[in-house]
């Protein structure tokens, strides 16, 4: 519970630059599947570690889970 609270506060502080109903469809997919995104959060971070650009290590890291993506925003 204290989890999911602090989770939808992450997302909505990320994605404020972002429309609301962005921002809505972001958390319902963090929501649905938050293994997912705790495991692209710790990839990017590692490849950061790396030395790679934040901007680079998060388009690799997103195109490695491109389609389970897709699947939550098609939802």
């Amino acid at each position: 519970m204290i989890k999911d609270f602090f989770l939808k506060q992450a997302v909505k502080f990320g994605a404020k630059d972002l429309p609301k109903e962005q921002q809505e469809m972001l958390i319902k997919a963090v929501e649905q599947n938050p293994e997912l995104f705790n495991k692209i959060a710790k990839e990017v971070e590692a490849l950061k570690k790396a030395g790679k650009p934040e901007m680079y290590a998060a388009i690799d890291v997103m195109k490695k889970y491109q389609k389970e993506l897709q699947s939550l925003f098609q939802k």
